[in-house]
């Protein structure tokens, strides 16, 4: 038991969990190494508000250029 590999998991603390990897993994069994553990595929939890997908980042971007070309331009004048 003592020879087996460490979690590599960053513990609060700063240092590595010192719990044992489950086989053929490198987490432990309360740091995502069991079966089942973590979001599930196609989570959409994630897609709730859009505010990061890529056609909303491109549009805030552009927006911003349009802003800083309008700012340059009254400069000018």
């Amino acid at each position: 038991m003592r020879q087996s590999p460490r979690c590599g998991a960053k513990t609060r603390k700063g240092t590595r969990c010192q719990a044992p990897a489950l086989s053929g993994k490198t987490r432990c069994r309360m740091h995502g190494g069991a079966t089942g553990s973590g979001a599930p595929r196609g989570n959409q939890n994630a897609l709730k508000h859009g505010l990061y997908t890529k056609e909303a980042l491109a549009q805030r971007k552009h927006v911003r250029d349009l802003l800083r070309k309008g700012k340059e331009l009254i400069e000018k004048m």
